[in-house]
């Protein structure tokens, strides 16, 4: 199977076990993951390990990766349709700071407006999580 991806990436001015720490709580998504989360994200009643979060493309289930040393934040999205979509997401030290990067992967069937689009979404969600974790540490 042939797929794009687009590497999406920002530094943050913060330890890079901090950037982890915050990005991996699904509770803080709403505060930085626009393209994922409006509104508050609560753990499924029914599944395990899932949260529940409404998003641009309606009600979805988020998985991520157990915790882990190594800054892995892996997470699968199942769309309100069933279809599940997995992203991969790392946390990388950095000098005294972090590299976060995000691949975009385009699914079958999106246009190249629409794969631009998600990749632009997320480059904006990142950028507000730099924020969101630089501004912490003033």
């Amino acid at each position: 199977m042939t797929t794009e991806t687009r590497l999406v990436s920002t530094t943050i001015a913060r330890d890079w076990r901090e950037v982890y720490a915050y990005a991996a709580d699904p509770r803080h998504l709403v505060e930085w993951a626009a393209g994922l989360a409006r509104a508050q994200v609560t753990p499924s009643p029914d599944r395990p390990g899932t949260w529940v979060a409404e998003s641009p493309m309606g009600r979805v289930e988020v998985v991520f990766a157990p915790e882990n040393p190594f800054g892995v934040l892996d997470h699968v999205v199942r769309l309100p349709d069933g279809q599940e979509v997995p992203n991969p997401l790392r946390v990388v030290p950095l000098d005294d700071g972090a590299e976060i990067v995000f691949h975009v992967r385009r699914r079958p069937g999106m246009s190249a407006e629409e794969f631009a689009a998600d990749s632009d979404a997320v480059a904006r969600d990142l950028a507000t999580l730099r924020r969101v974790l630089e501004d912490r540490g003033r």
